[in-house]
Parts: structure tokens; C-alpha cells; sequence
């Protein structure tokens, strides 16, 4: 059984995937949805929230974890895996960079996260480490997490391409041909992006670490399921239900359970 944690929805991007390569596992995805977002919090905050997360996942038995939340993976993931020596606990930062590496033919390499994500370097030491020739341009972008919880996430909405102008200038100016998605929430609003940086490949950080995933799976810890999806959030179920049915493109009306993540 694979767990999935995220700060609230963006995770799901990173579930989808998940359900896509490995269709037969079950999975528990927890949804922090009454402490959303990370990116803002100190790193002490992070750490503490995705230890909760972690301990609400392990309760459960899980096998193997997916941290699907960019923030809880450059700030808490070795504390995670410290604590918890025999899960593999598979993060969005390491499975990025390796994409992103891969795909960029000018060596430059954008990165959109959250304001806490940029401020560790995660991604840039990560990049820098594979080949020290890569130009790294780094932005924080605030306003995209609220603005996906919130549902602006078609492709017209206007707010959302205003956004992601702003927040994205510096990588556009940079002639970046490559831009890492450094948090779950933003493959959400990939259309949207796109348009404002249109020659760039993305890289959907959620993807590449589901690939990763599927190779720890495929490497003894899977066994035979029934592909059932058990969905977790901390606050009330109904924003998410709504939203995610959305994003999944099925409904998940009653399937969603609210816990007390404070208890773990």
C-alpha cells in the first residue's frame, strides 16, 4: 500500500500519476487542508507538520511513501526518512532535478516554487550537483497555491495567467528552456503556464517522482491490491471533494474522511 502526503490538493496531480503507473495498488492520500500552504511556514513548522503527515500514513501500514509536497520535501524529507529507516519515502525535489537535467538543451534550467522551496536552494544544489554548467533562475510564486485551492485553474482565468507573468519573469527573461513545476499544485495550472512561457518544457515534479516510485515498487515491496484510492484531508471534506473530482476526472463525493492530524 503507497501513501501521499500534500499540504492540500496539489498532491493529487502526483495520485493520478501514481494511479496511472501502478493501477493495482491501493493507496491512502492524506490532504493537509486545514494547515494549507507550507510554503509559507518556517522550516520548523514543515518539519512538524510532515512528521504528523508521515505518522498519520504509517498508522495506516503503509509500504512506501510518495511526499508529494515540494515544501515538505526540500525542508523535512531527511527527518522523515531518519525517523522512518524502513519505508522508502520517495520526495519531488531528486526525481525533478533528474528530469529537468534530461531535458534542458541550453542549460537553462527555471524553477517555480513556493517561497519556502526557493529559499532552501533544494532544487539549485540538486541541478548544480549533476552538472555545475547549469544556469539555475529561481522564482517564488505565492500566489499559485492559493489561487489552485481556490479553484482559478482553467486556462482563460485570467488572474491565474496575470500571476504567473509576474511570478515568472525572471525565468522568462533568462530564455530558460526549461522550467521544473516545483510544487504539486502547479501541473494544475500547466495550460496556463505554458501560454506565458510557452518554448519551456515543463517538468511536472509529481510525475517524475511516481516514476521513482514505481521502480521501489517494482523492486519487491508490491504486491497484488485492488487499486483502492482512501482520501484523508484535516479540514472539512467538501472543498476538496469538489475540486479534486474535478482534477481526477471522477467523483469522490463521500469517499473523503476528515481526521484530527494534530493527534499524530
Amino acid at each position: 500500500m503507497i501513501g501521499i502526503f500534500d499540504s492540500g490538493l496539489g498532491g493529487l496531480s502526483a495520485l493520478k500519476e501514481v494511479r496511472r503507473l501502478l493501477p493495482s495498488e491501493d493507496i491512502i492520500y492524506f490532504g493537509d487542508t486545514g494547515r494549507v500552504p507550507y510554503g509559507t511556514r518556517s522550516r520548523d513548522t514543515i518539519i512538524k507538520y510532515s512528521l504528523q503527515d508521515m505518522n498519520f500514513l504509517a498508522s495506516k501500514g503503509v509500504d512506501a511513501v510518495l511526499v508529494a509536497c515540494g515544501t515538505a520535501s526540500s525542508n523535512a524529507l531527511a527527518t522523515l526518512r531518519e525517523k522512518y529507516p524502513n519505508i522508502p519515502i520517495i520526495g519531488v525535489i531528486d526525481a525533478g532535478v533528474r528530469a529537468a537535467a534530461k531535458a534542458t538543451k541550453n542549460k537553462i534550467i527555471g524553477i517555480a516554487g513556493t517561497p519556502s522551496t526557493i529559499g532552501s536552494g533544494a532544487f539549485e544544489k540538486g541541478l548544480h550537483a549533476v552538472n555545475p554548467d547549469f544556469k539555475t533562475v529561481s522564482a517564488a510564486c505565492p500566489l499559485f497555491v492559493p489561487l489552485v485551492e481556490n479553484g482559478f485553474v482553467s486556462a482563460d482565468d485570467e488572474i491565474t495567467r496575470l500571476a504567473a507573468k509576474t511570478h515568472l519573469a525572471p525565468i522568462i527573461e533568462a530564455h530558460a528552456d526549461t522550467l521544473i513545476l516545483g510544487c504539486t499544485h502547479y501541473p494544475i495550472i500547466a495550460p496556463t503556464i505554458a501560454k506565458v512561457i510557452p518554448d519551456a518544457t515543463l517538468i511536472n515534479v509529481g510525475a517524475a517522482a511516481a516514476e521513482e516510485l514505481r521502480a521501489v515498487m517494482d523492486n519487491g515491496i508490491s504486491t497484488l491490491r485492488l487499486g483502492r484510492v482512501q482520501y484523508f484531508v484535516s479540514d472539512e471534506p467538501q472543498g476538496f471533494e469538489r475540486i479534486a473530482s474535478i482534477f481526477l476526472g471522477e467523483e469522490i463525493t463521500d469517499k473523503v474522511t476528515r481526521i484530527d492530524i494534530e493527534r499524530y
